[in-house]
């Protein structure tokens, strides 16, 4: 048994199978890797358009193959389920599922495939609802593999994740495949993450509903990369992106938090002219933003660049000067994916721009600021936004981990949600280290990390928000809700979670029944 930089036992025999090591520091320095490049099949102006999703199945894919999805339509996708019912009717079997993420939308047909025998293998950014149960409860053949969108970007790259073929919903293609996320029916905004899988895969299959005259531009997508286009009827509901993630929230508590946080950010000494930041979705970090807006023009301070998931109050902020660039990987609803398309100064950027600590430089290297959520976070600062109290596979890391790496990172959360704590002594699962996270806030008030005495120095005095150490926030959470019955697992590991390097933070285990 090996014990990791966070104190999580890890058997050796997961280290030698898996070829990991096991997770020793979020200070990665400056490690050298080396990429690796696609198989190409040269093609002298073919049309590359193919009558159905079951003509490129039949021709591609085969048992033991990886493919690839990407999650920017988020509940709207329409084209996940269609592909994989296609690969079910035809009985192909184990392949690895390597999707950016999986949304609710996709669980059943996850599961489905899981029972036929057609996927054995997933790595993707998270996992909730049916197949999150599913996978907690031991239904997959073997672990789930978590990684952050910054990990899976280092993973394509490296050839840890080898995608043989990557299934690609487009709001528009022309017969070529030159495409982009910004015009049609289907309009999502930016490609970032889709932009890794159509540059590595092996086998690159554009689906769309809006073919368009040759040449499309601008082309996120080009030709030079694709194999196949499919002409679909709907790729999927542009108005199902936010699914309740972009809410404007009227909760008081929520709205007490992102207050406090934004008391956190403007008593620092970040916030200055050219600061940077990433705010994220959700109620309490779209009602951040709107404070931060107008801390903005009371001091006069524009900020350089926003980066990450984008929304449209961020959008709003670029609109008004406020913000120079918004750096897009993904949008989060149709004012964002709109913005993209009008205004010059939002760029899109793929996962590895994004992220990718093995590159030469990623956008979260240079933030200033990021506000991100918990599922739980324990008195040393750990956090955990996969597992809920349960032990159940609820979540995602996300860009979590990669983001963390900012030089005030805050994690706004509740201090109990229902009957049960947020911040508790001990965690079952670690998502994201201690030594990233900055600042705890609460409703009732903030904690700060030890490690970081000019931050006790600077936000100690803030009115209104009183300061706590973490186990004080923890007993009075413990106070509230009591002390919760422990989880029972078996030894059979369900998942295992890597840290952005690659390194193995965490080891998920099946939840008894």
């Amino acid at each position: 048994m090996s014990k990791n930089n966070v104190g999580v036992d890890i058997p050796d025999s997961i280290l030698n199978q898996y070829d990991y090591k096991p997770y020793a520091g979020a200070k990665l320095g400056n490690p050298v890797s080396q990429r690796v490049a696609p198989q190409v099949r040269a093609q002298f102006g073919e049309n590359k358009v193919v009558n159905s999703i079951a003509d490129v199945v039949k021709a591609e894919v085969k048992d033991g193959m990886t493919i690839s999805f990407h999650h920017h339509l988020r509940e709207g996708d329409q084209v996940f389920n269609e592909v994989m019912q296609v690969i079910i009717d035809q009985g192909i079997k184990d392949l690895t599922l390597a999707p950016s993420s999986l949304t609710n939308v996709m669980n059943d047909m996850v599961v489905k495939a899981i029972k036929a025998g057609t996927v054995t293998h997933i790595t993707s950014s998270g996992m909730r609802g049916s197949l999150g149960d599913a996978v907690s409860h031991g239904a997959l053949k073997s672990p789930v593999i978590f990684r952050s969108h910054g990990g899976r970007a280092r993973a394509i790259e490296t050839g840890k994740i080898k995608i043989d073929v990557a299934f690609l919903g487009v709001p528009n293609s022309d017969a070529e495949g030159n495409a982009n996320g910004m015009t049609g029916d289907a309009a999502f905004g930016s490609l970032g993450y889709a932009l890794m899988d159509a540059k590595y895969a092996n086998k690159v299959v554009l689906l769309t509903d809006n073919l368009v005259d040759y040449p499309n531009t601008p082309a996120s997508i080009n030709q030079t990369q694709v194999d196949y286009v499919v002409k679909v009827a709907q790729v999927g509901d542009p108005d199902k992106i936010g699914s309740g993630a972009t809410r404007f929230t009227k909760d008081p508590k929520e709205l007490k938090i992102a207050q406090m946080v934004n008391d956190v950010i403007t008593h620092s000494q970040y916030f200055k002219d050219g600061f940077s930041f990433q705010t994220g979705s959700g109620g309490a970090a779209l009602a951040v933003t709107r404070y931060l807006r107008q801390s903005m023009l009371d001091k006069g301070i524009k900020a350089s660049f926003a980066l990450g998931g984008i929304t449209k109050p961020t959008t709003d902020l670029l609109a008004e000067g406020l913000v120079k660039k918004v750096m897009d990987v993904q949008d989060f609803d149709k004012g964002a994916a709109n913005s993209m398309h009008t205004n010059p100064a939002q760029q899109e950027i793929d996962a590895s721009w994004y992220a990718d600590p093995f590159n030469k430089g990623a956008m979260v290297d240079k933030l200033d600021v990021v506000i991100l959520s918990a599922l739980q976070i324990d008195t040393d600062f750990n956090v955990n936004v996969l597992t809920g109290s349960d032990g159940v596979l609820r979540g995602a890391v996300g860009g979590h981990q990669d983001a963390a790496t900012a030089k005030l990172t805050i994690i706004s959360a509740p201090l109990v949600r229902g009957r049960l704590a947020t911040i508790v002594p001990k965690m079952t699962s670690i998502t994201t280290p201690g030594e990233s996270i900055d600042v705890v806030v609460t409703e009732i008030g903030i904690a700060i990390n030890p490690r970081r005495k000019d931050l006790i120095d600077a936000l100690s005095h803030i009115p209104g928000v009183p300061v706590f150490t973490i186990q004080e926030l923890a007993a009075k959470a413990e106070a509230i809700v009591g002390k919760p019955k422990a989880i029972e697992y078996t030894d059979r590991p369900v998942a295992l979670v890597e840290y952005r390097d690659g390194s193995l933070i965490d080891v998920i285990n099946q939840v008894k029944d």
